[in-house]
């Protein structure tokens, strides 16, 4: 008996250690230039996930303040299967929900999602950047997920980058000792080095380095602007996809370096580190905290002469920036009306004397591109006043000047599909997309006139069944399938047209009303009928 008790136990262990090496051998395994990395396999979709592989050094020590520097090599099996830590950051914003398992000043990891089987090769490659307004954000936000977009034939990298005072400060002794004299923008340098690290090593995953999008929304879509006009990256990339946002007045525009230094030396000085050893020497804690308690809203990226040789509105008349396809667009209510109308009713006389304190030398000018006849004309045009002023105009600015100063397409689009209900009823919408807490108090808000900033995000990536946060409709997701599609076919060919698809021409250069598609529960292509608008904004925001 007792024999065969120890038989079956023998018999279980060995069925039980087959079964185990089978699990593991299961486990991906890929060679990149520095060390054989062991990912994940979704036993569903068959996509494979390789999570928080660093593309540089930590950038701590000596390190904090310092362009990226090349990874160290590693020996044996680095496991790939969990996000690295997410970027130094306040608590900014409400609707960023993270998977990562802590924050930490060591934080440049990228993760890529991939299709491919054995000896796959030349599948197309999307690198997207995060939003938060260069502040916050992280790689591992569920909305950024690769896999929904991996399942369609593409390789999907999610990069980390420093971030506020981490990632954005300069000061004349950091100039003084880097080798190319210049501060700032290491947010933007790490972007450079997750793209450098796409075309030396994406090959392994079934990628062609030769077939690089880059992609980004807000903050990320004013790196996709910033990167495409970078001697340092337009080489590294075949096309671009901008979601609300680009590096131009009055948005996040970059200021000239001896500003920069002079923001950078005020706050070292103002915090009581006006020394960099002793800046240096302070944990990343302690320096994050000082940086709250500056009550700063991060720092302003700058012209260096290394990473952006001059503003952006320059490099690109000069035709000086990446001569790629370019997808861009924004959302139809980026910021409500009343931002812009301070909560005063929506009447014509309080929109009337809004713009006059608004736009005390253009207020005729404004008046007459902004209908403002009864109360919807008003809403509708204080929210875009708001939108505009916020992140619109500096959008419609990039995809005017890469379209008449290129020879590659510029396909644009208009996000018109409101975002539904929380399911949280403790939670309210925020003014400019995301989400807060209720305080109780505060009135309610008014139904939303169109899709708010960032909200496009879940749908272009496919990713609503990972948002659990909101009341999704069937029609969501039919929006989602047609603006995700759209953007496989434009990483695949730079060309969002396809089967099945409404057709989305390219903008023509040198029109006044160029086409637009109108993304919603019936997507179509309109010519713009309200552009002229930015012309008027234009004599105001270019002289700035």
């Amino acid at each position: 008996m007792k024999k065969l008790v120890f038989l079956t136990l023998s018999v279980c262990f060995m069925m039980y250690s087959c079964t185990s090496q089978k699990k593991q051998d299961l486990s991906p395994r890929v060679k990149i230039a520095n060390g054989i990395l062991e990912g994940i396999q979704d036993s569903t979709t068959g996509v494979l996930k390789f999570l928080g592989i660093p593309f540089a050094k930590p950038p701590v020590g000596d390190l904090r303040w310092k362009a990226p520097q090349p990874v160290d090599n590693w020996k044996g099996v680095r496991e790939a299967k969990k996000f690295g830590p997410r970027p130094m950051q306040a608590n900014v914003f409400g609707d960023m929900h993270f998977r990562s398992d802590s924050m930490s000043e060591d934080c440049l990891y990228l993760n890529v999602w991939t299709p491919a089987k054995k000896n796959t090769k030349g599948l197309p490659v999307l690198v997207y950047f995060y939003g938060g307004g260069f502040v916050a954000g992280s790689s591992d936000e569920p909305r950024y997920d690769g896999a929904s977009l991996a399942k369609k034939g593409i390789v999907v990298v999610t990069a980390n980058y420093r971030l506020d005072v981490f990632g954005f400060f300069a000061d004349s002794q950091l100039s003084a000792e880097a080798p190319y004299k210049a501060s700032g923008n290491y947010g933007l340098l790490d972007q450079n080095a997750a793209l450098k690290w796409v075309h030396q090593n994406i090959a392994a995953f079934g990628g062609d380095p030769d077939k690089v999008t880059i992609g980004g929304e807000s903050a990320g879509s004013i790196s996709v602007s910033e990167q495409m006009a970078s001697p340092l990256s337009k080489g590294l990339i075949a096309g671009a996809i901008g979601e609300s946002g680009a590096a131009i007045n009055p948005t996040m525009a970059p200021v000239p370096l001896v500003q920069a230094e002079k923001e950078g030396d005020a706050f070292a000085k103002q915090i009581g580190y006006p020394a960099l050893k002793d800046l240096r020497a302070l944990s990343a804690k302690k320096l994050l905290e000082l940086y709250v308690q500056s009550k700063r809203f991060g720092f302003p990226a700058c012209i260096d002469g290394y990473f952006l040789p001059k503003p952006l509105p320059a490099i690109y008349e000069a035709r000086e920036q990446a001569q790629v396809p370019l997808l861009v667009g924004w959302n139809s209510a980026e910021m409500t009306g009343l931002a812009f109308m301070t909560g005063k009713p929506y009447t014509t006389q309080n929109f009337i004397r809004q713009v006059k304190a608004a736009f005390p030398q253009n207020y005729n000018d404004i008046l007459k591109a902004y209908p403002h006849a009864n109360a919807k004309e008003v809403e509708r045009s204080a929210t875009d006043l708001a939108s505009d002023g916020f992140i619109v105009y500096s959008t419609w600015k990039w995809f005017d000047l890469q379209r008449n100063n290129s020879t590659q397409p510029v396909y644009r689009y208009w996000f018109d599909n409101p975002r539904p209900p929380l399911t949280n009823t403790n939670l309210t919408p925020g003014l400019a997309g995301g989400e807060m807490k209720k305080s109780g108090n505060e009135p309610p808000m008014p139904k939303a006139i169109g899709a708010a900033h960032s909200q496009e995000i879940e749908y272009c990536l496919g990713n609503l069944y990972l948002s659990p946060w909101y009341a999704w409709r069937k029609k969501d997701y039919a929006v989602s399938d047609t603006m995700e599609d759209y953007f496989a076919n434009f990483i695949k060919t730079g060309n969002p047209n396809g089967k099945d698809l409404p057709e989305w021409p390219a903008a023509a250069p040198d029109v006044p009303n160029p086409s637009v598609m109108w993304i919603k529960t019936r997507s179509i292509a309109i010519q713009a009928t309200n552009d002229n608008r930015f012309s008027v904004l234009g004599k105001i925001y270019d002289k700035q």
